[in-house]
């Protein structure tokens, strides 16, 4: 059994009542009172969870029911949360609202009851007064599965309009653990997919993650907060590892050559930002040496580099940054030409092709990449079409596409994958060692694909 990390689950009525503001705020008010805080992200999301690791020194992570599945939602957070005093996890949309079609599967209400966590919840109180308690009364009261806790007001105008909301809520049962009134110095940009990212705006995003923690600790109860966090059970699960999600009953006694581990290069910086922190684990867990580099910035890859991995980002913001850099985009065409094992999703995949709203990428694809005015958004599920350096013909994963780009053509000779949802099609590219697609996937749920790529590394 997982030992019991206090835990909080922070969740809304609907997207845009400030649930990013308010777990950033929590987990950085906990950490100036010295706490070592566990940030997590409910569903794929990849840029949350930078802000979260301003706020807490550790690193953000997500916890996705539908990517994962329901079963590692529990091992994840405990391997997440190890050695931490209390955990925030800030939800995702509504606090039912999940998986389209898929009824509460991935939404922030199940993943609150499969951490056996309180929900605090966050309410837009800006154009309401007692209609609050009904509001409140209906989510508190629509799974009795779920424990709402307390309620964060958002948005309050006035002392009186605080008055008036405190005396509806009085007879909806539910404490309220803190008020905020209306604070532009924490709101933070947006753009085409959502808020901008840390990596683009660090010194402005230091400040802003402190103007929340400040605000939150200034107008929530934090000892309530702390207290209903402790009310949280244990786990009946054991924290997952990456060393043994990646063992093989079949993988043979390690060999002369295990002494020099594969170099596999992660691509980084502002223009790849998107990637989930179990995935290099995965990587260093299977034997790989496991090294950074930004494709803004520098001109050659990593000396040795046998594999490369390029996750999301944002490719079409920097598009003029990453073709001026010309001997960096002949090194990967050159790396993908000798057979070496290449794995890009959406932006890689983008970086790959041979060119991006007109200019010059890798050429590793004969394919053209250009923003679209379309967004492309939801989650997939999704069967390897053949084999390929991440997995065998047959493997099944879900994914998750976030994009207002297209590749055209969409898929190659070989596609990587079979999407089954929302309608069926072959999507991305297999090609010599390149397995290039839109599709984000969670190596967590399938953790053979870690293990298959850095054998590639080892043997190409």
């Amino acid at each position: 059994m997982s030992p019991s990390v206090p835990r909080l689950v922070v969740a809304a009525p609907s997207s845009g009542s400030g649930k990013t503001t308010v777990a950033t705020g929590l987990m950085a008010a906990f950490a100036a009172r010295g706490l070592a805080v566990s940030a997590h992200k409910v569903g794929p999301d990849y840029i949350d969870p930078g802000y979260h690791a301003l706020a807490t020194g550790r690193v953000g992570r997500n916890l996705d029911a539908y990517l994962c599945g329901p079963d590692l939602v529990g091992p994840l957070f405990g391997h997440g949360a190890r050695g931490c005093d209390i955990a925030v996890v800030e939800g995702v949309m509504g606090l039912y609202d999940g998986a389209a079609g898929e009824g509460e599967l991935a939404s922030t209400a199940h993943v609150a009851k499969l951490l056996r966590a309180p929900v605090v919840l966050v309410v837009d109180a800006s154009s309401q007064s007692r209609s609050v308690a009904a509001l409140v009364h209906g989510f508190a009261s629509w799974d009795p599965e779920v424990r709402v806790g307390g309620v964060i007001l958002n948005k309050v105008g006035s002392d009186r309009h605080e008055e008036l909301l405190r005396e509806a809520l009085d007879s909806a049962g539910v404490p309220v653990l803190g008020v905020l009134r209306r604070a532009g110095q924490v709101e933070t940009p947006s753009r085409h997919l959502g808020l901008v990212p840390v990596a683009e705006r660090q010194a402005a995003a230091v400040e802003a993650v402190a103007a929340m923690g400040a605000q939150v600790a200034a107008g929530c109860d934090l000892e309530a907060l702390v207290a209903l966090a402790r009310s949280a059970g244990a786990l009946p699960c054991a924290a997952w590892d990456a060393a043994e999600a990646v063992a093989s009953p079949t993988r043979h006694p390690a060999r002369p050559d295990d002494r020099f581990p594969p170099r596999i290069a992660v691509a980084g910086g502002p223009a790849f930002t998107f990637s989930y922190a179990e995935h290099a684990e995965l990587l260093r867990a299977a034997g790989a040496d496991v090294v950074s580099f930004d494709p803004l910035r520098d001109e050659e890859l990593p000396e040795e580099t046998r594999g490369l991995v390029i996750g999301g980002g944002f490719p079409e913001v920097y598009a003029a940054e990453l073709s001026a850099n010309e001997p960096l985009r002949e090194a990967v065409a050159e790396l993908a030409l000798s057979g070496a094992p290449v794995a890009a999703e959406c932006a890689g995949l983008l970086y790959l092709c041979r060119e991006l709203d007109g200019l010059p990428m890798c050429g590793v694809l004969d394919a053209r990449a250009r923003m679209s005015e379309r967004l492309t958004l939801g989650y997939r599920d999704a069967v390897a079409v053949g084999d390929s350096v991440l997995a065998a013909a047959g493997t099944r994963m879900r994914g998750h596409e976030f994009h207002r780009t297209a590749v055209e053509p969409g898929s190659g000779a070989e596609p990587a994958w079979g999407v089954r949802t929302p309608r069926p099609r072959v999507e991305g590219f297999v090609q010599r060692g390149v397995h290039a697609s839109y599709l984000h996937t969670h190596w967590a749920s399938e953790p053979g694909v870690a293990r298959r790529f850095v054998e590639r590394c080892r043997t190409s």
